[in-house]
Formats: structure tokens, C-alpha cells, sequence
């Protein structure tokens, strides 16, 4: 078992909903139940996904938790893609963001790559 809060991956993806929750406070009010929902629920779900995995016993479990994770990862900027798109949200912000997912993408790939071959 690891101590999840220690993982730096954890910690960006925590800092990660912050930051989107932050940002759909501006959304449209009329998306408040739509895609402002779907999109944090998406974004809570990177961390939550990293937490429960560590608690596993084994990496095999983990790494599958850390998959659940990226699927997630892979959710939020679609659906920040389509913010984007329809133009709710300032582009500089959700770049920024973006930015940011890509970032948490790529160390959880990495992340999961070294625990799945550890094994």
C-alpha cells in the first residue's frame, strides 16, 4: 500500500480540480446540471482513481486504477475541447488548463508503464 497524498502525480491532479472548479463557476448557468457537472465529476475522478489504486495490494490493481485514471484524463479534455469549441470559457484560461491535463496525462502513462513492468 502507498501513501497516495506522497505521489506527485496525485498532488497536480488535486491541484488539477481545483483549477477546473475554479473555471465552471463562469460557465453558463444553463450548463450547471449538463457539462459544468460532467466536467468536474470528470476532473474528481483523476485523483480519486490515483488514491483508491495506491490502497491496492497489488501493481497489477493499481495500475488498472491508474488506466481508470487516464480514461479520465482523456474525458475531461474532450469535454473541455467542447467548452472550448462553443466558446463558454476564455481561451487563454482553458488552454492553460489543458496544458496542464496533457502534463498529468503524460506522468500518469509513465507512471503506469513503470508499475504495470514492475510486476
Amino acid at each position: 500500500m502507498r501513501n497516495f497524498k506522497d505521489l506527485t502525480i496525485w498532488q497536480r491532479s488535486l491541484e488539477l480540480v481545483d483549477n477546473v472548479y475554479n473555471i465552471t463557476q463562469l460557465m453558463p448557468k444553463d450548463e450547471r446540471f449538463g457539462l459544468t457537472s460532467q466536467i468536474r465529476r470528470s476532473a474528481v475522478s483523476i485523483p480519486s482513481n490515483i488514491a483508491e489504486g495506491a490502497s491496492r495490494k497489488s501493481n497489477k490493481e493499481f495500475a488498472r486504477f491508474l488506466e481508470i485514471g487516464q480514461g479520465s484524463c482523456f474525458e475531461l479534455e474532450t469535454q473541455l475541447l467542447i467548452v472550448q469549441k462553443r466558446k463558454m470559457l476564455d481561451s487563454k484560461e482553458l488552454t492553460s488548463i489543458i496544458s496542464e491535463l496533457i502534463q498529468i496525462q503524460k506522468m500518469l502513462h509513465s507512471y503506469y508503464s513503470k508499475i504495470k513492468f514492475s510486476s
